[in-house]
């Protein structure tokens, strides 16, 4: 399994990086950049925001939020410069945050006292949201998911604060990153990852590995976790990652939906993806129960 794994992170970085290349399009009418002063990075951290469109609102109107994770190699930019999430989101009363998360694999660093990734988005940014904006901060209405390296950021999210979000998706997640070091994949990736995780058998890895993380779950915890969605193209390299995580959420019963269809690790099955997240959230956000 760890051959498979760095085998699929070489492509991993190579394909978002080409995705990354395309050209950038202007911010549209209902997105807004922002930056957090943070603490716990010790700079300042960008974000996009994307509000909800409506002639007239009432003061005390408030909306769910979604944060949208990126990929390796990938910026805070990326869902809102190479998608259409802007026009998408125009269909619902909802905000979307849109983070930096660096290529921190969205975990505090064992190496690095200021690349506390994990601690900078449930510590700082959720908060922050929360008080900037017009948020409505209550578990229920508040959903995580990411693409590769952020859908495993958004499950690993998901399944160590279950208390803050309701529903956690992952669109092609690299959900394998936590069993990765340098001597399964030599040279500087390797020795990143372990930067970040720290050696085989560490308290990081174990507690940021999320298939350790099901593995150990109790039928009581499973139905405490928010509602897990991930999907992933059959012609994307990680496909294989995927249902096998998808195969221990079957065996531990835990609540969740996947879909396979056609498709690769690019831009154009993520634009396609995050329609059906966006759908799926604004069901959850009603009250209506996911199954």
């Amino acid at each position: 399994m760890r051959t498979r794994i760095v085998l699929l992170v070489t492509l991993l970085i190579s394909a978002t990086f080409v995705q990354a290349q395309q050209t950038a399009k202007s911010l549209g009418p209902n997105v807004s950049e922002h930056k957090l002063t943070s603490a716990l990075m010790g700079r300042d951290m960008p974000y996009r925001v994307i509000a909800p469109v409506e002639k007239s609102v009432a003061k005390d109107t408030r909306y769910p939020v979604i944060y949208l994770l990126h990929g390796l190699t990938g910026h805070f930019n990326n869902w809102t410069d190479l998608t259409k999430l802007s026009d998408y989101a125009n269909g619902y009363k909802v905000i979307i945050i849109t983070p930096e998360g660096g290529d921190g694999w969205y975990t505090d660093s064992v190496s690095n006292d200021k690349e506390k990734w994990e601690s900078y988005i449930i510590q700082e940014l959720i908060p922050e949201v929360d008080k900037k904006f017009r948020t409505n901060a209550g578990r229920n209405q508040r959903a995580i998911a990411g693409l590769s390296m952020g859908g495993f950021g958004a499950l690993k999210f998901g399944l160590k604060y279950p208390d803050k979000f309701v529903l956690a998706g992952s669109f092609s997640g690299a959900l394998g990153a936590a069993q990765i070091t340098e001597k399964t994949l030599p040279g500087a990736i390797g020795k990143t990852i372990d930067g970040i995780f720290g050696p085989v058998e560490s308290e990081t890895r174990k507690s940021n590995d999320i298939f350790a993380i099901i593995r150990s779950i109790t039928p009581e915890k499973a139905k405490t976790i928010p509602f897990i969605y991930l999907d992933c193209g059959t012609e994307d390299f990680l496909f294989q990652n995927n249902r096998e995580f998808v195969n221990l959420l079957v065996e531990k019963k835990v609540p969740h939906e996947y879909r396979q269809l056609p498709g690769a690790h690019d831009w154009k099955y993520w634009d396609k993806q995050v329609q059906e997240f966006l759908q799926l959230a604004d069901k959850g956000f009603s009250g209506t129960p996911l199954k």
